[in-house]
């Protein structure tokens, strides 16, 4: 592995990395029922996740393990998907990030919950080797609690991988 940049690891804050997007739902991202694919809800938190990782590591990151999904409700077509994702702990090499996914009536502008998940990150240098990412600075009490519920799930993620 080369040789970190001191400054490049200088821990940031949850809100530094925070990202938000917004999607249209149209009729080819859903099934016969109307209601959006859940591969395509995927592909989105994915791609919101791994804009967040990547702000938090300035680094290229990969998706390791998706550790939670959760359809609440579904999308429909003429919604806007609201996704949210943030950081919530930052390890030697890896990030998990959660993001939460609404989906939103235009006309009358209400939200409503629709996807919850949780994703890990390796940040990969130039070599594609993984590589140290910052720490996280914990402002709250809810980034602190958040960050030890993360720091719990991978305990047992890497225990299951024994």
């Amino acid at each position: 592995m080369t040789d970190p940049d001191p400054i490049a690891l200088e821990p940031r804050t949850v809100a530094a990395s925070r990202t938000e997007m917004n999607e249209l739902v149209f009729p080819q991202h859903t099934n016969a029922y109307g209601s959006v694919f859940g591969g395509q809800v995927m592909w989105w938190i994915d791609m919101c996740a791994g804009i967040c990782a990547q702000r938090h590591c300035s680094r290229v990151v990969v998706t390791a393990s998706v550790d939670d999904l959760v359809f609440e409700s579904p999308l429909r077509v003429g919604e806007c998907v609201h996704l949210v994702s943030r950081v919530n702990a930052a390890f030697r090499t890896s990030v998990e990030v959660e993001v939460t996914v609404e989906g939103e009536d235009l006309a009358t502008r209400e939200r409503r919950p629709c996807v919850q998940a949780r994703m890990t990150f390796v940040a990969l240098d130039d070599d594609g080797k993984p590589r140290e990412v910052p720490g996280l600075l914990l402002q709250t009490d809810e980034e602190r609690a958040r960050a030890a519920a993360a720091a719990e799930r991978r305990r047992g993620r890497l225990t299951r991988r024994r």
